[in-house]
């Protein structure tokens, strides 16, 4: 009698974020990540649907990390019932509580000032989740080992495998009655500041493989060529360096750059400001986690003292009211939010602002539109001029790109029954599709979102 096990892309198909696989297999239901939608307005407008499957059923949340696109789903999906164990390595439930809190907060702080200054379409105007909520989810944490396979049930065990890309991120292995499984989450890169080389997969019957940069590869930039020759303009302009980043690891990666630049006489003494909670609060996790990253703890600390870290808003104020020149890191990575509007709102119409994109900047986010060129940008209710210059580096992207990612595959000792291409645009996921039936002749699958899939086990 022939067994299947089936699997609901209920996220990150057809588009690269709100990452969410749900698996049923002898009686038994695991979600695979469970993140927001991020980017163009038709995506955003997903994450208040509820997801069409009975959440209550659901046994476990597995999370390959602690982005906001693979973990910022949770507190709606405990608001619909969930109420099973959200399994992850130990830094990665540490970075999801944070980004949980700390976005929670954002979302109800935002929902106040729309619904005070009335420029909501909404009424009432209610949070994507509350700080309550947020609490709530965090009591169904439980931490695995990396590296270890754990049994599910008598069919079905898992094993973490560390993959670069953010300190905790793994790729998830389930073996579902010997055939194996594999979730690549977001795959790192080889040679990364502070993180270790991915580890490889041996093994895949069913493979589920990111395609966020699976149509291109990174350009060969000299990146502390590039930030020095920034700073130095800055300075000379009398002006501003604005730097938009994600609070987790790349925020990190950035001060010790900096920090790096400054040891070796490369950069002037400009004064430098590190505007975001949430990767406050990250930087903690590199102290708590110092086996899961390369910085030494005495650079750590170096780093620290020589970078101002912002802990009010009121400081946010005085930073924008300095008239140095001087460097500021702030949240958001994309300009969705955060405290990189607050500067914006002040410094973007003024044409000796620089404001440096870093990574990967999803479609239909305002790191996208500054990236592409625009001449105005929509945040707090209003347009802003863009008199400002966008630079921006793509090298510094925590992605793998697609050679990276052949790389990853290049251990995987049998020939997949089927790749299933998540996490991409529809240009990376057709390319990345070609590139692997040349190189592989592998079976490749590109999935729609909702699309459900019934697999031979």
């Amino acid at each position: 009698m022939l067994t299947f096990a089936k699997v609901h892309f209920l996220g990150a198909a057809g588009t690269v974020t709100g990452s969410k696989f749900l698996l049923e297999a002898y009686g038994k239901k695991i979600l695979i990540d469970c993140g927001m939608f991020q980017g163009l307005k038709e995506l955003r407008e997903l994450n208040w649907v509820a997801l069409p499957v009975d959440v209550k059923k659901i046994d476990a949340v597995l999370l390959t990390h602690g982005h906001l696109d693979h973990v910022g789903f949770l507190p709606r999906l405990y608001k619909q019932g969930f109420r099973g164990r959200i399994i992850g390595t130990t830094p990665t439930l540490a970075i999801a509580k944070i980004i949980l809190n700390d976005s929670a907060k954002i979302y109800e702080e935002e929902a106040q000032k729309a619904a005070k200054e009335n420029y909501s379409k909404h009424n009432p105007v209610l949070p994507f989740y509350t700080i309550t909520e947020a609490e709530k989810t965090i009591t169904l944490f439980e931490s695995v080992a990396e590296g270890e396979w754990v049994s599910f049930s008598d069919k079905i065990s898992y094993r973490f495998q560390y993959n670069g890309h953010i300190i905790g991120a793994t790729f998830i292995e389930l073996d579902i009655n010997e055939k194996i499984f594999v979730f690549s989450g977001d795959v790192g890169r080889v040679n990364d500041y502070l993180l270790a080389p991915p580890k490889k997969p041996e093994w895949a019957d069913y493979l589920f493989l990111e395609s966020t940069y699976g149509h291109k590869l990174h350009p060969k930039e000299n990146i502390e060529e590039i930030l020095s020759k920034l700073i130095k303009e800055t300075i000379q302009n009398k002006g501003n360096l604005i730097i938009p980043s994600f609070a987790v690891e790349r925020l990190q990666m950035l001060m010790y750059v900096l920090w790096k630049l400054y040891k070796k006489n490369t950069i002037p003494n400009i004064p430098i400001f590190v505007d975001s909670p949430m990767g406050n609060n990250v930087l903690e996790v590199f102290k708590r986690y110092p086996q899961w990253h390369k910085l030494p703890m005495n650079e750590y600390e170096a780093m620290c003292n020589h970078i101002n870290i912002i802990e009010s808003y009121r400081e946010t104020w005085e930073t924008i009211d300095n008239p140095r020149s001087k460097i500021i890191i702030a949240g958001s990575g994309m300009v969705t939010g955060g405290r990189v509007l607050t500067y914006l709102q002040q410094m973007i119409n003024d044409p000796t602002t620089t404001i440096l994109l870093l990574g990967y900047q999803a479609a239909g986010t305002r790191g996208r539109q500054l990236q592409e060129g625009c001449h105005e940008i929509k945040f707090f209710g209003r347009y802003f001029p863009v008199k400002a210059r966008v630079k921006r580096i793509e090298s510094l992207s925590a992605h793998a790109d697609q050679q990276d990612l052949l790389d990853w595959l290049s251990e995987i000792k049998n020939i997949p029954e089927e790749v299933f291409l998540i996490h991409g645009e529809q240009t990376a996921l057709d390319a990345f599709r070609l590139k692997i039936q040349k190189e592989k002749n592998w079976n490749v699958c590109i999935p729609k979102l909702h699309a459900i899939k019934e697999l031979m086990i």
